[in-house]
């Protein structure tokens, strides 16, 4: 599908969930960041990618990662994501 569609920001994402699954932390993360730089406004990266630095022990790319995905979805309005990454970043404690 991704030689077909591969702008399709959900297509890379969920190839990321898939190396996740497998604990492939590097491969997850790779996908990832290239998610956020080439569509920087597909919200459910932020949390997946804050969560894999998190796995990886990489503290402060989580928070940092969290805090610009809850920017984002303050933008947009979108309560429910915003209201996730409050979550993720209170087991940091950061109540931004």
């Amino acid at each position: 599908m991704l030689q077909s569609q591969p702008n399709d920001p959900f297509l890379w994402y969920a190839l990321a969930l898939e190396h996740q699954k497998e604990e492939n932390y590097p491969a997850t993360i790779e996908i990832f960041e290239n998610l956020v730089q080439k569509h920087p406004d597909y919200l459910p990266t932020f949390y997946q990618l804050g969560k894999a630095y998190e796995i990886i022990g990489e503290q402060e790319k989580a928070v940092d990662t969290f805090l610009e995905g809850k920017r984002l979805a303050k933008k947009n309005g979108d309560l429910k994501a915003a209201g996730e990454l409050s979550e993720a970043l209170m087991m940091h404690d950061i109540f931004d």
